[in-house]
């Protein structure tokens, strides 16, 4: 008897109930597409130079804008250091930026190129100010704000090392 008490068992496959998991899924997949659609992507485009871009033109002024965690500097490639804005109450001088490229550009209409160095450590969310600030200004004409061209062609890379100060003793 107890031989057929096992037998009928091991016939005997209990059926899964899945309609607790069908519930779930008829609630869940509605809502992920519905919430898919209002994530947004916004892309910043960069134009990089050619690997085998061979320049043979006498060097002009090309501007550097270095973000390091105790301020911004803006130089020139050959020339160095033009100015540096601290930074104040542990924030980054955007409008100082900002006013600076624009005598910058003053100087030189026809420039459009420009580059950001980085420190490791420096935040995206500033690097996309700093970018934001050399791309253009808002200018006022008459009673509407128009976005003025700066240096549109932004290429980025990382920031030399900052020398540090030799002391006199040593």
């Amino acid at each position: 008897m107890r031989s057929n008490w096992r037998k009928r068992r091991q016939a005997e496959t209990p059926e899964m109930n899945i309609t607790a998991f069908m519930n779930l899924m008829v609630v869940l997949v509605p809502f992920l597409l519905i919430t898919a659609v209002f994530s947004r992507l916004a892309i910043i485009e960069l134009n990089l130079p050619a690997a085998s871009s061979v320049v043979d033109e006498e060097p002009s002024f090309q501007l550097e804008v270095t973000v390091r965690a105790d301020g911004l500097e803006v130089g020139e490639r050959s020339q160095g250091l033009l100015t540096r804005l601290p930074r104040a109450d542990g924030n980054y001088d955007f409008s100082g930026l900002a006013t600076y490229l624009q005598r910058v550009k003053s100087n030189y209409p026809d420039m459009s190129n420009a580059t950001v160095l980085l420190e490791p450590d420096v935040p995206y969310d500033t690097l996309v100010q700093v970018m934001d600030v050399l791309r253009s200004y808002q200018v006022g004409e008459g009673r509407q704000l128009v976005h003025a061209e700066l240096f549109p062609d932004i290429s980025i890379g990382d920031a030399p090392a900052q020398i540090a100060a030799v002391s006199k003793g040593s």
